[in-house]
């Protein structure tokens, strides 16, 4: 973690700044851009409640606007992801479309892999990372980097966007 010492000292400083949402996840972002790379960048929160999860930020606002909110889809990525709490990984387009209906939308910005990171505050599901790049970019090197740089910032991101 030494290695990103200075990465996370620049989150930490955009994180104390941070006022609301767009902020927050936008220093997550950075960190996660500066430390394993990333193409496409969201987060999403649910509602379970309601059976809805919203795109609360998005590095592409022109292919994944954060308006509206999509249905819960019960399959397997929701058991890995909400149940288990795992890290949903998915290095080819084709595991990709397995779960994603917007396949096709996603290949076509140059991402065939996926990590969707789930966010837990206070024993909740709050959200997910979902962090995109070319095929075969999450390792598990790169997913073990994740856990060890990118766990911590996201809950405290996700409590900064919360208000």
């Amino acid at each position: 973690m030494t290695e990103h010492f200075d990465a996370i000292a620049r989150f930490d400083a955009a994180i104390a700044e941070a006022k609301g949402a767009d902020a927050a996840f936008a220093a997550l972002q950075a960190l996660a851009e500066e430390t394993v790379g990333v193409k496409l960048f969201t987060f999403m929160t649910v509602d379970m409640e309601a059976e809805v999860a919203r795109r609360a930020y998005t590095s592409d606002a022109t292919n994944y606007p954060t308006s509206g909110t999509k249905p819960i889809r019960y399959d397997s990525w929701f058991d890995i992801v909400h149940k288990q709490r795992q890290y949903f990984v998915a290095n080819t387009i084709a595991d990709i479309a397995k779960v994603f209906p917007d396949y096709e939308l996603i290949d076509s910005l140059g991402c065939q892999s996926v990590v969707n990171m789930p966010v837990v505050l206070g024993g909740e599901l709050v959200g997910t990372v979902n962090m995109l790049d070319v095929e075969g970019y999450y390792t598990p090197e790169r997913v073990a980097l994740i856990r060890e740089v990118l766990a911590v910032p996201a809950k405290l991101a996700a409590l900064v966007a919360r208000g």
